[in-house]
């Protein structure tokens, strides 16, 4: 399925942090209105491109404090679907969708309107307690919405075990029965990621994540140029966000070098 999708063993996908949008807290058209929004994600869409990477995944990363899936508004799948729709069409690279929070019927629709190849779902299936509280999977749901709207091309690449959570609630569960779980529903890849944003997952939880898993197992955070050998070793690709940013500012433009660096590692390693 990655190969369908990125044609090369161990993609690395870019992130696509997009400012605050109209409807959240954040949002002010004085700094920042849809157009230049829409302007800052295609600058850094092109600078990610330029160095090499393999694909790109747009979210509503400033759109805090979340909302639950099912009440994220028109507005913010709007905005969500210019700004993926320009960014798809200045790059030549694939692009997928992340709608926080568990906001995985809007990021579908989104994916169906500009074209994207995937969406990611933090809670494909059981639950936990993210930050709006107990987010519940949403596998079934999804899947039939998936079919309803003819896109069974759109891929669903879920997390088990995933960042800015607690699992207690599952805690008798390990990550690899909560990642088999995802796959034995419907999941078309594993995400597996540490704690926070920023934050890799160790080689350990990696390996034991992908025990009888026949799906693609990527990396879904704190991956960079110093563990990227060691991570990308037990995995078949990455999502990589904070550690293309310069000075490691998420509120900053994507470093061109820093980018450049780190998929000179990844040929090498290829």
């Amino acid at each position: 399925m990655l190969n369908r999708i990125f044609s090369m063993p161990k993609p690395i996908i870019g992130m696509i942090h997009l400012k605050p949008l109209p409807g959240s807290p954040n949002y002010d058209p004085a700094v920042y209105d849809i157009k230049k929004i829409i302007d800052f994600a295609v600058e850094e869409a092109k600078i990610l491109e330029d160095a090499g990477l393999n694909g790109l995944q747009i979210e509503n990363y400033w759109d805090e404090p979340f909302l639950k899936g099912e009440k994220i508004g028109y507005e913010t799948c709007t905005a969500m679907t210019a700004a993926a729709s320009a960014v798809a069409q200045n790059v030549n690279i694939p692009v997928g969708i992340n709608v926080h929070m568990n906001g995985g019927k809007a990021a579908m629709a989104i994916a169906c309107a500009t074209g994207a190849k995937w969406i990611r779902v933090f809670e494909f299936v059981s639950a936990y307690i993210s930050y709006t509280g107990l987010t519940e999977g949403i596998g079934g749901e999804l899947s039939r919405y998936r079919s309803m709207l003819g896109a069974k091309d759109i891929q669903m690449f879920c997390d088990a075990n995933v960042k800015h959570g607690s699992h207690y609630i599952v805690h008798d569960r390990s990550v690899n029965e909560l990642a088999y779980d995802a796959q034995e529903q419907g999941a078309d890849g594993i995400i597996i990621t540490g704690f926070s944003t920023g934050i890799a997952p160790t080689k350990e939880k990696v390996v034991e994540a992908r025990k009888n898993i026949k799906v693609p197992v990527l990396l879904g955070s704190g991956i960079n140029i110093q563990n990227a050998e060691e991570l990308l070793s037990v995995s078949d690709g990455a999502i990589i966000g904070s550690a293309f940013k310069t000075d490691g500012d998420m509120k900053k433009m994507v470093n061109d070098q820093k980018a450049r660096d780190f998929m000179r590692k990844v040929e090498n390693m290829r």
